[in-house]
């Protein structure tokens, strides 16, 4: 479960974020408990409870709350907490020790209190099937069904296996805070303690029912049991991040004639030296190879499963693996700033980050101990004023049918089904989306998903390639066209756009040589100006004046119209016919005259048109949103399939156009999601209701984007989408056999069912199987996702088989 709360903020003082490891929390009443508690606090303006990892996120004003105190606050009410580092690298790796060692820890004590449960309950069996009467009876022949034999059995039962179970629900009881625990152990005492009285005080007439508590210590010990299995596997892909992160590295001197390493810890590693690294072992940083060549496995950052070839001036990321050569790399990232740290801190923080959906869960978690002790307490009082004296119930109940009925109804209830509902479905659809280059953010991420409406793609990077190439230089008369690209290419070696690197890149191709640039204004969606010197250096038989200052303006017609350049029909003429080829034109001018056009295009990625196509059967609603002129866009978005489209924008009106798709139709919102390359689409990412970062690098799409797609694949679109409607599938399911489990299951051990006369009373025994149960199930359903898709992404997309 996870609770995400806030009181009203009564100034604009800013805040910072407090994690802490809480222990002790057993279903959904507990992070209802947690979280009071914690807004409570002085400073605190929101909290944000995750029952299965055991973390609160909270947001307190700077200067007042500390975490040592909120953990002190919460260790004295009955959750043993401790602070933690939000986003260290070495606390995540020490954590993930320290959660293993407790896991092993906990699952071997689990395992002998099952064992020992599973013994005492066979033999409280066998001695109670083979009794010839429930009813008191002293000095039986045989020790198995001697009453005194079972008091034992029960004894034990209560002494060993159930004495965790006992001691976390007086806790919670004592502190307030009644849970899951404090249901059960309330059944298991009052059955044992009424079956002692039989025993003891034999006029009471009543019968004994050692059994019980033998067997819902049992049931309840194996149901945990497969729980904490079913946990473990959930958190698994999560686990596996955190191991990626290597402990060492191997440094060595920036010279390539001083071989010679040293072994120092990952977290000493400074940015600038250099690291040795040998095949088979992971990159102990993000860096550049500076020696040598290799492949690299990829797999565990971006779900890839083909190595990468990698040569010299190339990136590598730490936690992926060097296969086949030794390399030297200069670290350029390291701790907190690695492409994995970012991804686990991303991951993490997701597995906190609350679905909507749950917001009824949340509430009805908070109270819903004290309603199944109230209820409890009127089925007793029913059944006794009642319901033993109704003689139309066939077989009649004895004196202690109310007795047992309140104790099935403390026993059957499971606010842990309620609390397991969303946070396992989160842990296990994060995690495999992590395992195939997927980041999605959180749980309000998935609800966003799946409200879907419209789907709006940048072209330039996200649907092309982002690598375009010159195709035509059509030079004026006055001017040679290797000139006219050595102009443009100087003037554009300012800026990285892609249509400048295409243009730079050609001029390396033809071996020209650039002038001096001696200052430049670029202009973000429009083009560049440049003041550029030919130097002597320059060709001989150049059209251009050696050691002249040159005026260049290189971009779109309407900055050479913003810059006072005059653009014939001739001209107009030329650039259309290039436009109506599918062409981006670029237009260059000296000294304030047209000099002549560059056409560049750039390719559609191979698996564009299939992705259009897959979002369109999904219902979804797609736009193509370009800088370039109409005639482009409606040439490439003809290829695709896409009637929408808004050409000519420049970059900070694509924030506009996506709050003008967000528009009401039929009464409803429209709910818009934007992909781009995470460059300059941030204002678009973070204006639409779901941002998708494709291929994303920059710190700013891990910003505002709320999915990050780490592969160069254009279809993990489909797959993100897909992926999230179908862990909020699971998380509506979870909560639906929940509910559904409940108010079955309460009513049924109430007598509900017995008294229309539709089936027998439910033991208590028997409602322990079925609370053990239900969490099972709950946790397994959430397992079941992995079975959706191959984990890696590597077949196609309608292979994971989500549901639309």
């Amino acid at each position: 479960m996870i609770a995400s709360t806030s009181k009203p903020v009564t100034s604009a003082e800013p805040t910072t974020t407090i994690v802490l490891d809480v222990a002790g929390m057993k279903c959904g009443g507990c992070v209802s408990a947690v979280e009071k508690q914690l807004l409570a606090q002085s400073g605190v303006q929101s909290a944000c409870v995750n029952l299965l990892v055991g973390v609160a996120t909270i947001a307190v004003t700077l200067e007042t709350s500390t975490g040592i105190e909120l953990a002190a606050k919460l260790t004295s009410s009955g959750f043993p907490s401790q602070p933690r580092t939000v986003s260290d690298a070495e606390d995540r790796s020490k954590r993930l020790q320290q959660r293993q060692e407790k896991s092993d820890r906990e699952s071997k004590q689990l395992l002998l209190q099952l064992i020992t449960a599973a013994i005492l309950l066979v033999l409280s069996a066998v001695g109670h099937f083979t009794q010839p009467t429930t009813h008191l009876h002293h000095g039986g022949a045989a020790v198995l069904n001697n009453f005194w034999w079972h008091w034992s059995l029960a004894t034990l039962a209560i002494a060993f296996p159930g004495r965790s179970i006992l001691a976390d629900g007086w806790r919670s009881l004592w502190h307030g805070n009644p849970n899951m625990n404090t249901l059960v152990g309330l059944g298991i005492i009052t059955s044992y303690t009424a079956s002692v009285a039989a025993l003891v005080v034999p006029s009471l007439g009543w019968e004994c029912f050692f059994e019980e508590p033998v067997m819902i210590i049992g049931f309840i010990t194996l149901g945990r049991t497969l729980e904490r299995q079913a946990k473990h596997r959930a958190a698994t892909a999560f686990d596996r991040l955190l191991s990626l992160q290597p402990t060492s590295a191997r440094l060595i001197s920036p010279d390539p004639d001083r071989p010679q390493a040293i072994e120092i810890p990952v977290e000493q590693v400074k940015v600038g030296e250099y690291l040795r690294v040998l095949p088979g072992e992971k990159i102990p940083t993000d860096g550049a190879i500076r020696w040598g060549q290799t492949t690299i496995d990829e797999s565990a950052i971006t779900g890839e499963s083909m190595p990468v070839f990698k040569q010299v001036g190339e990136i590598v990321t730490a936690g992926t693996v060097n296969q086949s050569g030794a390399i030297s790399i200069e670290v350029t990232r390291t701790g907190d700033d690695t492409t994995l740290a970012q991804i686990i801190a991303l991951v993490e923080a997701a597995q906190t980050r609350k679905a909507p959906v749950q917001r009824l869960a949340d509430t009805v978690a908070g109270y819903f101990t004290y309603g199944v002790l109230a209820i409890a307490i009127l089925t007793c009082l029913f059944w006794y004023f009642i319901g033993i004296h109704n003689p139309n119930l066939d077989p009649p109940v004895s004196t202690l049918v109310p007795l047992k009925a309140a104790i099935a109804v403390m026993v059957v209830a499971c606010p842990c089904a309620l609390g397991l509902a969303t946070p396992t479905a989160i842990l296990v659809g994060t995690g495999i989306a992590a395992e195939s280059g997927l980041l999605i953010k959180g749980g309000d991420v998935l609800e966003a998903v799946h409200r879907l409406d419209t789907v709006v793609f940048d072209k330039t990077g996200t649907l092309t390639e982002g690598k375009p190439q010159v195709t035509d230089i059509i030079a004026a008369e006055s001017i040679d066209s290797s000139h006219l690209l050595q102009l443009a290419a100087a003037a554009e070696s300012v800026t990285n756009h892609p249509l400048a690197v295409a243009i730079g890149q050609e001029a390396v191709r033809l071996g020209v040589t650039l002038p001096t640039i001696l200052d430049a204004r670029t202009e973000i969606g429009l083009g560049v100006s440049a003041r550029v010197l030919i130097g002597d250096n320059s060709d001989r038989a150049s059209t251009l004046i050696q050691g002249n200052e040159y005026r260049v303006i290189v971009g779109n017609r309407h900055w050479l119209t913003t810059n006072e350049v005059e653009i014939s029909q001739e001209w107009e003429a030329k650039a259309q016919k290039l436009t109506t080829a599918g062409k981006t034109v670029m237009y260059v001018a000296t000294d304030g005259a047209m000099m002549g056009l560059i056409g560049v295009t750039d390719r559609l990625r191979s698996d564009a048109i299939e992705t259009v196509k897959h979002l369109q059967n999904l219902g979804l609603r797609v736009v193509l949103l370009t800088g370039d002129k109409k005639a482009v866009a409606e040439i490439i978005a003809q290829k695709l399939g896409i009637t929408d489209i808004y050409a000519e924008v420049l970059p900070q009106d694509k924030a506009r156009i996506v709050r003008s798709l967000q528009t009401h139709i039929s009464d409803r919102p429209q709910r818009v999601a934007m992909v781009g390359d995470g460059i300059n689409d941030a204002p678009a990412l973070a204006q639409a209701d779901l941002g998708i970062a494709l291929n994303a690098g920059t710190d700013v799409a891990i910003e505002v984007a709320d999915i990050i797609l780490m592969r160069d694949r254009l279809l993990d679109v489909v797959a993100a989408i897909e992926l999230s409607r179908a862990t909020l599938s699971k998380i509506r399911q979870n909560l639906f056999w929940a509910a559904i489990y409940n108010l079955i299951g309460i009513p049924a051990a109430a007598g509900v069912l017995y008294w229309f006369g539709w089936g027998a009373m439910l033991s208590p025994s028997a409602a322990g199987a079925m609370m053990a149960l239900s969490s099972v199930s709950v946790v397994t359903n959430s397992l079941l996702l992995k079975l959706r898709g191959n984990g890696r992404g590597e077949r196609k997309v309608r292979s994971w088989g989500f549901p639309k």
